[in-house]
């Protein structure tokens, strides 16, 4: 029934490999779960759905995460409930958790410059800079930037055609900075790539065997680069994209024009990337506020 079901929804929702994975995950534990109490799946309860969300709770994960597998799971169990393999759900009357809304760790704009600036003493020290102009530039997750292939990149329009989640095509913009450096890096590329890897001579950056980057990899590399700078926050690749949707928003980009180079599907996702600066949030308050404005205006006379 498993199988059934991610091939169904792989189907349906038009799924990456990546996602699949991840549904496959969440519901093989729940399944474990149950085999390690001698409970089959057509007599799971209510109680018994409770009792796993609480052994959750105990390892310490986080409200998301749980919330992610809850999701999953619910998917599963309406699947079984129209296949007729189950009489009723046990999974309709469970609800999320409560989730505090954190914000993503972000770096500010003199941050990104000084970790942006890598010394380039060779052709690998290059590809990761390139890499991080990439995903500053561009504002794409980690999943999309590993899959793009050399015919997805516009150097002379700076552009890049990007399939993000559902399998959606939007197009995203090189900065000057980003086009360069990528240009420097595509120049060389060829004298590293393996020609016996044909996925190799596809892809758009490739790691150290010459075959294609993975996720795991750029993880790998950002992390020996932050522990080589004087960043104290914890970055991973999603942070360039928060950084990237929080500089343009503060430098007056509409959220509406945000949302569609993120790959949102509704504004209310955007918000999570959208926080306003201290600063500005200031002076958008005395110049909207009558009041603010008078006492401010007073004050600077007092002085």
């Amino acid at each position: 029934m498993l199988e059934r079901y991610l091939s169904y929804v792989g189907a349906i929702k038009n799924l990456s490999s990546h996602s699949i994975r991840a549904y496959r995950k969440d519901i093989e534990s729940f399944l474990d779960f149950l085999e390690r109490r001698g409970i089959a799946l057509k007599e799971v309860s209510f109680h018994d759905v409770r009792r796993y969300v609480s052994e959750l709770s105990k390892r310490e994960l986080s409200s998301r995460s749980i919330n992610r597998k809850i999701s999953s799971i619910k998917g599963f169990f309406k699947f079984l409930r129209k296949e007729g393999y189950i009489e009723s759900n046990p999974m309709d009357v469970i609800g999320s958790l409560k989730t505090e809304n954190a914000l993503p760790t972000f770096l500010f704009e003199d941050e990104m410059d000084e970790f942006l600036d890598i010394e380039t003493k060779d052709f690998w020290s290059l590809r990761d800079r390139a890499i991080f102009e990439f995903l500053y530039s561009t504002g794409c997750r980690v999943s999309e930037l590993t899959s793009l292939n050399l015919k997805d990149v516009d150097l002379k329009n700076g552009t890049v055609r990007v399939v993000g989640k559902g399998r959606k095509e939007r197009i995203v913009y090189l900065g000057r900075e980003g086009r360069e450096v990528l240009r420097q890096y595509l120049l060389k590329r060829k004298y590293y790539v393996k020609s016996d890897s044909p996925d190799g001579m596809n892809a758009l950056f490739i790691n150290q065997q010459g075959k294609r980057l993975t996720d795991r990899g750029v993880r790998y590399v950002l992390a020996k680069y932050i522990s080589q700078s004087n960043v104290l926050k914890r970055v991973t690749p999603h942070t360039f994209r928060h950084s990237f949707a929080t500089h343009i928003l503060n430098r007056g980009a509409d959220i509406r024009i945000v949302q569609e180079l993120l790959g949102h599907s509704s504004p209310s996702t955007t918000q999570i990337y959208t926080h306003i600066g201290l600063d500005k949030l200031k002076r958008i308050y005395l110049n909207a506020h009558p009041h603010a404005r008078i006492r401010d205006a007073k004050n600077r006379k007092g002085r």
